[in-house]
């Protein structure tokens, strides 16, 4: 629910006198439809946030940390470039409605930020000293050049809840109790939308995926279908063993007693005329071996996805039934052993193939220990839409992080795979460099390469120190059973 226009009248009362005068330090959008800015302002810093998110539109100081994207977004660039050091004058609504602007001073002049919380509609501006729009968040160009208007009362409250009281139950002993219980509630709705953005993207995935393994199942009951018909060939070849003396090159066909029958009964065997004897005896023992393979290797497969397709079936019956949580990462420590540090050695980090991480968001990481595995893990065991990472300019490992289609890496995530990369790697003595990422899909290699030489193309590069503390979480996290 956005925030109401009584509420944003509210906040900014509480809000305005403590921020004025203060100067911007910094910065960021840590997501889409946010800005965070850090305010330096009677001998503390207050870090403002403003989302004009349909859903979650609001302005309050928050107390703990949002990542920022590795490369700000343009917007963020273009505010950057205006206000960063500048000095808040004034902070105020604007006609009594979901409209908050900033008055700044800066070495290069001064600027206005408009944070319009009007629900569809709702957008940031850039405006000069002349009340001329330089830039909108929504990239609205009949806007841009314009003098700056606010929108009408009437069609901003149209696209927006009518006003609620604003009312407070934060803790009373709070510096800004209203900017405070705005912040735990709009946590709290965050944790909503995020399980409700995870069910839905897990219910995506199981229902595609049932598919896919009712498909399977079908087809390999198909082949086994397909090898049953050379169930009884070893019968056949055991018939023809003892009458190859009676045969020939040629024949199409041999009638023979079946003495595997108590009344021996005559059995009609077809031969392959391009054959000889022992090549149409040879031909019927091996298509039994086949049915004997098949019943042996496809029998317990089909097994085994039964059992996935009835977990995974289970778990969209907990979700259509609201009682699907989502899975927590492994926390450190021993199983039984709760709190104890996990020791990896270095003969556990050799087991299995590759290197074996868990980020802190619990998405698995491989990391290549050299050239052959590098290929393999990059063309034989990473999926297209898989991220992929190298250290730049330097001979390395490549490494993968594992994620399902359509979804973009978390943040932490990335840093912590681009460690990784960095770490084993020639840039490790520097302890600094750039790591590039891209899709799996985006690697490709050249003909008559080497082992572990790629070509890449639509990457992406993060520049990253290594970090103890963060490397120290990945070695001490289980691995990722997957």
């Amino acid at each position: 629910m956005a925030i109401t226009i009584c509420e944003l009248a509210a906040v900014l009362r509480e809000l305005g006198p403590a921020l004025a005068g203060g100067w911007i330090q910094k910065i960021g959008e840590p997501r889409p439809d946010a800005i965070l800015l850090d305010i330096r302002a009677r001998g503390a810093t207050r870090r403002l946030l403003m989302s004009i998110d349909p859903d979650q539109a609001r302005l309050h100081l928050v107390t703990r940390s949002y990542p920022n994207p590795p490369v700000p977004p343009p917007f963020c660039q273009f505010l950057r470039a205006r206000l960063l050091g500048a000095r808040v004058d004034r902070i105020v609504q604007i006609n009594e409605d979901r409209i908050v602007r900033l008055d700044c001073t800066a070495a290069t002049g001064t600027w206005s930020f408009v944070a319009e919380f009007l629900g569809r509609q709702g957008d940031f501006l850039v405006i000069d000293g002349n009340e001329q729009i330089l830039a909108t968040y929504r990239q609205v160009k009949p806007r841009v050049g314009c003098r700056y208007a606010p929108p009408s009362l009437l069609s901003a409250r149209s696209t927006t809840s009518p006003p609620a009281p604003a009312t407070t139950t934060a803790n009373g002993d709070a510096e800004f109790p209203l900017s405070t219980e705005l912040e735990h509630r709009y946590a709290r709705r965050e944790e909503e939308l995020s399980l409700h953005r995870l069910t839905a993207a897990r219910e995506t995935f199981l229902r595609k995926a049932i598919k896919k393994q009712h498909r399977l199942i079908s087809a390999l009951g198909a082949d086994l279908t397909k090898a049953a018909r050379y169930e009884r060939y070893a019968h056949y070849g055991e018939l023809l063993k003892g009458a190859l003396g009676l045969l020939c090159k040629g024949q199409t066909e041999i009638t023979v007693v079946d003495y595997f029958d108590e009344n021996l009964p005559e059995l009609r065997i077809p031969l392959d005329p391009a054959k000889t004897p022992q090549g149409n005896m040879d031909d019927y023992f091996s298509k039994h071996k086949k049915f004997l393979t098949a019943r042996k290797e496809i029998m317990p497969r089909i097994e085994l996805i039964q059992r996935e397709l009835r977990e995974m079936e289970n778990e969209l019956d907990a979700i259509t039934q609201g009682k699907w949580q989502p899975p927590q990462p492994m926390p450190p420590g021993r199983p039984g052993r709760p709190g104890a540090p996990h020791r990896r050695d270095s003969r556990q980090e050799r087991r299995g193939p590759f290197r074996r991480f868990t980020s802190s968001d619990g998405l698995p990481i491989y990391v290549g220990r050299n050239a052959r595995e590098n290929d393999e893990l990059t063309f034989a065991v990473a999926r297209s839409d898989d991220l992929w990472l190298h250290a730049q300019g330097a001979p390395g490992s490549h490494v993968i992080v594992r994620l399902e289609k359509g979804l973009d890496p978390p943040i932490d995530t990335l840093r912590d795979a681009a460690m990784l990369a960095l770490l084993y790697s020639d840039l490790k003595k520097s302890g600094q460099g750039d790591v590039i990422y891209t899709r799996r899909k985006w690697v490709r290699k050249a003909k008559g390469a080497s082992p572990g030489s790629v070509t890449v193309t639509r990457e992406k590069s993060l520049f990253i120190r290594l970090d103890k503390t963060r490397l120290d979480a990945l070695k001490h996290r289980l691995p990722d059973s997957n």
